[in-house]
């Protein structure tokens, strides 16, 4: 089975106004912790996406339009997922997703790649998140949500939190760190 960690950055938390502007994963072997694809790549947006993005985003991701302006069109980021997915069989061997926030990332993804096309495609419709497996491994009565942030968790688990500002990339690799170590701690 595949694991693919995945992590996006958006110019706002609605994604009926707001758009990707990068997306960042690792396709993972559950099996045997081989990295099969590693993928990250700015979006860049329209002049009219970027002038609705909410400030709050961009000041946790750090992105400026100028830097935004070297990345590529949604539609070529697109077909290298699309590319790297079926490279990595992902249809036949079947896997999952993981995130921290696989509502958040899912709905921004939906709109990189349609649901119309991952269906056909048969790729995974299970998103997992890390909140839900930390919660479960440690059976922790839940009082605050920020408890369950990523840097939370982390802090919890003895390892560093995320850099900041917040990359895609960086969202993932912390991710599996997270992943791992809870994995670990599963198996003692």
């Amino acid at each position: 089975m595949l694991l693919i960690f995945l992590d996006t950055e958006t110019t706002g938390l609605n994604p009926e106004n707001h758009r990707a502007i990068e997306i960042a994963y690792k396709i993972v072997v559950h099996e045997t912790d081989e990295i099969l694809v590693s993928y990250q790549s700015m979006i860049t947006p329209s002049a009219e996406v970027w002038a609705a993005a909410d400030p709050k985003s961009l000041e946790v991701n750090g992105f400026s339009y100028e830097e935004l302006l070297e990345g590529k069109s949604e539609q070529t980021v697109s077909a290298e997922i699309i590319e790297d997915f079926n490279r990595a069989e992902l249809s036949k061997r079947g896997g999952v997703f993981i995130c921290q926030n696989p509502s958040f990332d899912r709905a921004f993804f939906n709109k990189i790649i349609s649901v119309n096309f991952q269906n056909e495609a048969n790729w995974p419709y299970h998103w997992l998140d890390l909140a839900s497996m930390y919660w479960a491994r440690t059976e922790q009565q839940i009082t605050q949500e920020n408890e369950l942030s990523k840097n939370s968790i982390a802090k919890a688990l003895g390892l560093p939190t995320e850099p900041h500002p917040h990359r895609a990339m960086n969202g993932v690799e912390h991710l599996m760190v997270c992943y791992e170590k809870l994995k670990k701690k599963s198996s003692l």
